[in-house]
């Protein structure tokens, strides 16, 4: 919901009256800014590792369901894997 002050200053626009006094105190109350925390070396580098043994368990299991002629698609396995891989990296990325 739109504050009761927008709708004034977009009458002000349209009759073209000049805003109040105190407009330049009611627009802007505070500004806070948080710096991003600095990234831990040593979980980028898990993060590296993990991935790095993704790509290998990929590779086998697609190696292994062509290799044995299992009843299922290597999908199966993969796709799970990489998907919530993805999440985590992504939650530890784009998360404060």
């Amino acid at each position: 919901m739109l504050p009761p002050s927008m709708f004034a200053n977009l009458l002000q626009l349209i009759t073209r009256r000049s805003p109040s006094a105190d407009y330049g105190r009611e627009f802007v109350k505070e500004v806070n800014i948080r710096e991003r925390p600095r990234r831990n070396r040593k979980v980028e580098r898990l993060f590296i590792i993990c991935w790095l043994l993704i790509a290998v368990k990929c590779v086998v299991v697609f190696w292994a369901c062509a290799h044995y002629r299992v009843p299922f698609s290597a999908w199966w396995v993969v796709a799970p894997t990489v998907l919530f891989a993805a999440v985590c990296t992504g939650l530890y990325y784009l998360g404060d």
